[in-house]
């Protein structure tokens, strides 16, 4: 029999899904909103979804689905406890932005420490054509040579950070909860960092892990990044301290709520030290089609009975 296959958020995946090399029958929809999930899954076997929440209340009203492949490496948007009770697997995405995201991450880092989109925008405002010299120092430019660059999260992603920050000259040290040979502490990170990259998962643990008290004790010309998942800053404490010159600025490519439909204290701000992009850090080209390919590949090995990239 035909495999039920269902893709509830295709606009999320700017590539090209090759076709599956079991029998089915596919369905998928641009979006979906939390009243038509149980509807459009009723009859799947395979649900695929990026960021529409799979919560206990929809699972428990799917018992013919069997799979639920997440296209994307996070999967806090599943209620894996109850998919676990239903006998539904859950696989998803790994290893597939190993270029993509610390590409975008070190352009936050030139961005702000060059402070590039401040003087782009003071140009462009003509401020150049005032200037009484040949250039003007409105905002302060420091090296990326030199500079102690602290990478939370020592996985796939912070390993292939360290090694392109090592290559422009920086000094990297690295926190992992994870023990691993090297490694230093969290306070060292705070303490001797002159850019923070945050690359851990979203956990109870790991929520509001920068707050005020960690931003206090950060240098105050430093800047921090987040690539990684909005929850692991407290933004109004984050607004406080570039506000109050407790950091000399962040480059934050996530938010708690996404997309931001009520605003984000982040987004009410008018700084030249603070750069927000809409979630895009991993969406090269070449790197959604190496994610699209992998999601077809984990769908095909549950289905040989081979299960792979499986999240317990």
């Amino acid at each position: 029999m035909p495999h039920t296959i269902v893709f509830l958020d295709r606009e999320t995946l700017d590539a090209h899904v090759r076709e599956f090399s079991f029998p089915h029958t596919y369905k998928e929809y641009d979006v979906t909103a939390p009243d038509q999930i149980v509807e459009r899954l009723r009859d799947a076997e395979i649900a695929i979804v990026n960021k529409v929440p799979l919560r206990a209340d929809s699972l428990r009203q799917l018992p013919k689905l069997k799979l639920i492949a997440v296209a994307a490496t996070g999967t806090d948007i599943v209620d894996k406890a109850v998919a676990k009770q239903q006998g539904i697997t859950v696989v998803n995405i790994r290893n597939y932005a190993f270029n993509t995201v610390p590409e975008h991450v070190i352009a936050l880092i030139f961005a702000l420490r060059r402070a590039i989109v401040p003087y782009a925008n003071s140009t462009r405002r003509g401020d150049w054509n005032k200037s009484r010299q040949f250039c003007y120092f409105d905002y302060p430019i420091r090296d990326i040579a030199g500079s102690t660059l602290g990478i939370v999260g020592y996985g796939a992603l912070g390993k292939s950070i360290a090694k392109r920050a090592e290559a422009l000259g920086m000094t990297v040290i690295a926190y992992d909860v994870f023990p691993q040979e090297g490694l230093v502490d969290f306070e060292t990170i705070l303490r001797e960092s002159d850019v923070i990259t945050l690359h851990a998962p979203l956990t109870p643990e790991t929520r509001n892990m920068i707050g005020r008290a960690e931003l206090a004790k950060m240098k105050r010309d430093a800047i921090l990044i987040n690539t990684a998942r909005g929850g692991l800053v407290d933004e109004a404490a984050l607004a406080e301290a570039l506000q109050n010159g407790t950091i000399a600025g962040a480059g934050f490519d996530v938010l708690t709520t996404e997309p931001p439909v009520n605003g984000n204290i982040l987004l009410d701000l008018d700084l030249p030290n603070l750069i927000v992009t809409p979630h895009v850090a991993w969406a090269s080209k070449e790197a959604m089609q190496i994610l699209s390919d992998q999601l077809v590949d984990n769908i095909e090995a549950f289905v040989a009975g081979k299960p792979q990239n499986v999240v317990e």
